[in-house]
Order: C-alpha cells, then sequence, then structure tokens
C-alpha cells in the first residue's frame, strides 16, 4: 500500500510540475544553463514538500494499520538458579608409589623371585645377593655373642652375691654390648643381601638378570601402586584465595574417556617466580584401575558457587558506548503493542555459555534472546513461540 502512495504521489509532483510550472524537456533542450539551474530549484523545491507530506501520510498508515510490520523476537523468563563456576587448569596424573628400586650390597644376583606385570605384597622378597660371606660372619658373631652373654650372666649372678670384683662384672658387661653391636652391624650387612618390595603394587619392569653383578646405584626394579592416585598442577597465583582445601574437583582425562571426581588435598606455599603460580594436590579415585602415572588430565575446580543466580545467555548481551552491557526486556503495558526496553546490567562470572547477571533485571522478566541484535530501545516487537 505504501508502494502504491508514493508512485501516486511521485507522479502527481511530475504532472504538476510539468503542467503548472514547466515542461522539463523544453528547458532541457534549450541549453540555456541558467534556465536549466532555475528548473532543478523549483523541481528541489517541490520535491521536499512531496517528502514531508510523504512523511506524515506514512505515519498515519502505521498509526491505522493494524497489521504493519513487527520485529519477530523470542524471549526468556529469568529465574533463580543454581549456579557453579570452575577454574579449568591442566594437571598431570602422579603417584607417590611410583619408584625405582636399587640395591643397598654388591654382589652377584642369585635369586629373582619376580617379573614384570606381577602383583607383589610389602616386605615380599624381590631377590638375593650373593653375601660373599657375610652370613658366616654374623653366625661366628652370634656365637661370640653367645659366649658374652653366658659370661655376663655369670658374672653378675656372682656380684649380686656379694663374690667377686667390680671389675669382673664391668668387663663381662663391656664385652657383651660390645659382641652386640658388632652382631647388629653383621646382621643390618646381612639383611642388604635381601631386596624387599617397600610397599604393596606391581611389578612394571625388571631391570636385570639373575647371575648379573649389581651394585648400589644400578636399578633393579621399577614398582607402580594405582590405587594412591592424584593429580599435581600449577594454578596461577590470581586464584590462590578462591582455592580451598577439600574444594570438589572434575578430572577428565580425554585419553580414555572419562571423568572422575576428587577433591584438593594439598596446596603449596610458594609461588614460583617464574611464571607466578602455586602447585596443587588432588586427590583421585582409581576404582577401574584406568589411571597411569603422567597421564595428562584436565581439571575444573569449583571456586563459586550459589543457588540464586540469574543466568543469561552471553550471546545476548551487547555491549554499548562506554562499556555499558545492556539487554532488551518487553514492556507489555500498552495492550496493542508490546515494545522493546533497553536494561544496562552487571554482569559476574561466566560459564559456559551463560553468564551470572548481579544487577539490572529480576527475577521473572522477559528477556529478548533472538531478535535481540535487530532492536534498539522501544522498537516494537511480537513474541513469537
Amino acid at each position: 500500500m505504501k508502494k502504491l502512495v508514493y508512485i501516486s504521489a511521485f507522479s502527481l509532483l511530475l504532472f504538476s510540475c510539468g503542467e503548472k510550472k514547466l515542461n522539463v524537456d523544453e528547458v532541457v533542450k534549450s541549453n540555456d544553463i541558467d534556465k536549466i539551474r532555475q528548473a532543478r530549484e523549483e523541481v528541489h523545491a517541490d520535491y521536499e514538500v512531496l517528502a514531508a507530506q510523504l512523511a506524515k501520510i506514512d505515519a498515519a498508515i502505521d498509526s491505522l494499520d493494524p497489521n504493519r510490520s513487527r520485529i519477530l523476537v523470542r524471549t526468556i523468563a529469568v529465574k533463580d538458579t543454581t549456579f557453579t563456576h570452575f577454574i579449568e587448569i591442566q594437571g598431570n596424573v602422579d603417584t607417590k608409589q611410583n619408584i625405582l628400586i636399587y640395591p643397598e650390597f654388591s654382589g652377584i644376583l642369585q635369586q629373582l623371585n619376580v617379573k614384570a606385570g606381577q602383583r607383589v605384597s610389602k616386605g615380599q622378597v624381590l631377590a638375593r645377593i650373593d653375601d660373599g660371606g657375610v652370613s658366616a660372619q654374623v653366625a661366628q658373631a652370634q656365637a661370640q655373642l653367645d659366649l658374652a652373654q653366658t659370661t655376663f650372666e655369670r658374672q653378675k649372678r656372682l656380684w649380686d652375691q656379694k663374690i667377686g670384683s667390680e671389675i669382673q662384672y664391668l668387663q663381662a658387661k663391656t664385652s657383651l654390648e660390645s659382641q652386640q653391636k658388632v652382631v647388629a652391624q653383621l646382621q643390618s650387612q646381612l639383611n642388604k643381601t635381601v631386596v624387599r618390595a617397600p610397599f604393596s603394587g606391581t611389578i612394571d619392569e625388571v631391570m636385570t638378570e639373575k647371575g648379573k653383578v649389581v651394585s648400589p646405584g644400578q636399578e633393579l626394579f621399577r614398582i607402580v601402586n594405582l590405587g594412591d592416585m592424584y593429580v599435581s598442577a600449577t594454578v596461577p597465583e590470581t586464584y590462590l584465595s578462591q582455592i580451598k582445601l577439600g574444594a570438589p574437583v572434575e578430572v577428565r582425562l580425554n585419553a580414555i574417556g572419562k571423568t572422575y571426581k576428587g577433591k584438593v588435598r594439598q596446596i603449596g606455599n610458594y609461588i614460583n617466580p617464574n611464571n607466578r603460580t602455586f602447585g596443587i594436590e588432588v586427590a583421585l579415585p582409581n576404582p577401574e584401575n584406568l589411571l597411569r602415572p603422567n597421564q595428562v588430565a584436565v581439571l575444573k575446580i569449583e571456586d563459586y558457587k550459589t543457588d540464586k543466580a540469574l543466568l543469561l545467555p552471553e550471546n545476548i548481551i551487547q555491549q554499548k558506548a562506554g562499556g555499558r552491557l545492556v539487554v532488551y526486556t518487553v514492556n507489555k503495558s500498552d495492550k496493542d503493542e508490546v515494545k522493546a526496553v533497553e536494561q544496562e546490567v552487571k554482569t559476574g562470572y561466566t560459564s559456559d555459555g551463560y553468564v551470572e547477571i548481579k544487577s539490572g533485571i529480576t527475577t521473572g522478566e522477559e528477556i529478548i534472546t533472538d531478535g535481540a541484535k535487530s532492536i534498539k530501545d522501544g522498537s516494537v516487537v511480537e513474541i513469537i513461540k
């Protein structure tokens, strides 16, 4: 209908110009530049009058046409929602029970009692090293200790009966104590010829063979216990006040496609000056025995939670001049039309594409989502479902 009005009005202008004031074709053919310029001014003046009249006509049409164009939008009603914010960092899976076992005695490896992949218990004998005669020395020293013990007991009985001299009693006592130390020292050397498991776990690797000469500093076995796993990570110091002992943590291992629940069990007391970070440890269950030392993990550490948050999709919040952040609500007070209302908001944390709104809107308000980029304050809108 508007197009018909434009065409009719413009045709009327041309007709009026041609009939009452001038014939444009004749003026152009005259090649008189002054007449042509005068004709242009007259036509332009008539055009401005017509444009003003068309604007009035459009306004009248908009006010009277019940089917005039409205911007189609969708809305959501905001309500209190539980909101949790996470710090996301990368870490490595580890266990404190992952060690290399070294011999404490030099000699030929006489026994090799385990193989790779074998489960062992704490204290179980893994290997034996030839003692080089230490066991014979222990036996000899033990015999001398037995004699010293008998001598001391006899001297003590005599001394208790006031028979014999005090010096004989003291000599027997000193001899006994000295021989006890000799036996203990030799026994300690003999114990080093037996290699035992320091804790229960699995022999992950065997690095030696029976019959080889071994010595301190030479690797024999790697033993690993996967029952006490944790994740170590470094966190920027800006989060120092937000991470607490016992804080829940989601640990994602992309390599195996698993997510585990853990807790912060240790927070470092030292800030690394090179990268301004501190270390944390997160205790991690391993019920399926799928975790391995040095696996890469992604940690989501809970640092903020509220049960009454107003959340909006991040993409509907618009930034205006001066850094203002705004959203659009709807005003239904006019029964004939619905208008968009610009609302400035203050935001909090962002997580998974949603933003916490601290102020600017209240529970129950309808916020425009689809179509928000096409409107301005006061735009007439039509809400679609």
